[in-house]
């Protein structure tokens, strides 16, 4: 049997246990309408279903052969979906393709949901692009170079722009219908200050492999009654982007720092490594679902309780995060503006325009190198286009995040 029709099987099979379950949810429906005063049988779960095919009897050794066969052909969307299928067939197949699947730090593909939250390739950046709609205050990431004729371009997050009266909410979600704090989908949100020269990034889950800890007051994000047990109840801040003043436009671009929280600056050092989660809240990891896919600090945490103040907690071996900065662009004499080199992949000139480098101290041994490498770089190809780039240590959710900042009005900072 070729390696074609084993996918072709396999997504039939999905298809299958996706109808079987519908109809026995409908009868289901009926039975409880025509005779109420009887318990209606159960109709069978997908896992019962999956496990019960003869797919979930392979050999372990079958299994690892085809699952690495898929992975290794499959490297670009829409294709690399089939990697998806094969996690979504049973238990044993996700937990042998989610052993296989490898990191985008280690691979340079992103394939899962939590592949958003895990940090980039230390070599070539993952190459994106913004589509923002301006009626529905909508900014769309897509995994590409450029927006496709087809608009058959991966959708990786969405985020939407919700003005207040003292802030802007920039509220992030894996799917571009629904935008809900109360929904699965939701991943975080960047807030802003009434300037907007300040923002606050924060995600829906604690940073990997530490304790947030806080002393600030806690601010209500949802009713109770809207609040399900098995979605995360907190918005853990991760970092800040801040924009200098410029009221007299005298020291060109914007000039823009960012503090990440959640990423130590040991990141990049030589041999450092960053927080990297394997797996995204219950609710959202159990779904499977293609990508749509410090020191001296005091993170703040947003959850539901809106008066009581959270109990500090610390975690062992705090380090120093790490700090981004503007790369200086240089003046151009001929063209009469500022310019910097983005490889081809900005054409448009904007004041939106940026990249970002690490900004790091002598004391921190970080190399020339590795302080001259564009981490994160943004800007206009077309109205209403904008490409973004990012690298390890940043993930797509943290680049989108700031990213995001951008598009907030700075009158006092241009």
């Amino acid at each position: 049997m070729s390696l074609k029709s084993i996918m072709r099987e396999l997504k039939e099979l999905k298809d299958g246990i996706g109808n079987m379950s519908k109809r026995g949810d409908q009868s289901k429906l009926w039975r409880s309408r025509t005779r109420s005063h009887v318990a209606p049988d159960e109709a069978p779960l997908e896992s019962q279903l999956s496990e019960q095919s003869p797919w979930a009897n392979l050999p372990p050794e079958l299994l690892l052969d085809i699952i690495q066969r898929v992975e290794e052909s499959e490297t670009a969307w829409p294709a690399r979906a089939v990697v998806v299928f094969c996690a979504a067939v049973c238990r044993s197949w996700r937990e042998i393709t989610k052993e296989i699947v490898k990191t985008p730090e280690q691979c340079g593909r992103l394939t899962f949901p939590i592949s958003l939250k895990q940090p980039g390739p230390r070599e070539s950046p993952i190459q994106c692009y913004i589509r923002r709609d301006r009626t529905s205050s909508t900014y769309l990431l897509f995994y590409g170079l450029v927006p496709s004729e087809g608009e058959s371009d991966k959708l990786l997050l969405a985020a939407r722009k919700v003005r207040r009266a003292t802030c802007t909410d920039f509220v992030i979600s894996l799917v571009a219908d629904d935008f809900s704090r109360a929904s699965n989908a939701y991943v975080g949100k960047l807030r802003s200050n009434f300037l907007g020269t300040k923002f606050t990034v924060y995600d829906s889950q604690p940073p990997c492999g530490s304790m947030i800890q806080s002393t600030a007051r806690l601010s209500r994000r949802f009713h109770s009654k809207q609040v399900s047990p098995r979605l995360p109840a907190c918005n853990y801040s991760i970092g800040t982007v801040t924009y200098e003043l410029n009221v007299l436009r005298t020291r060109g671009p914007r000039r823009m720092h960012c503090i990440l929280h959640s990423i130590p600056v040991s990141a990049i050092q030589e041999g450092g490594t960053a927080p990297t989660p394997s797996a995204l809240p219950q609710s959202l990891d159990e779904q499977l679902s293609p990508l749509h896919s410090s020191k001296g600090k005091e993170p703040i945490v947003d959850t539901i309780s809106p008066s009581i103040r959270a109990t500090p907690v610390f975690s062992p071996g705090s380090r120093e995060p790490l700090a981004l900065k503007n790369k200086a662009p240089r003046w151009h004499e001929q063209l009469q503006c500022w310019c910097l080199n983005f490889k081809g992949r900005v054409t448009v000139a904007s004041v939106k325009n940026f990249q970002l480098v690490a900004a790091v101290e002598p004391s921190h041994n970080v190399s020339p190198e590795e302080q001259e490498k564009v981490i994160l770089q943004f800007g206009k190809i077309g109205k209403d286009i904008f490409t973004m780039d990012y690298r390890y240590p940043l993930s797509a959710f943290q680049a989108f995040a700031i990213s995001l900042s951008c598009f907030d009005t700075k009158p006092a900072c241009e």
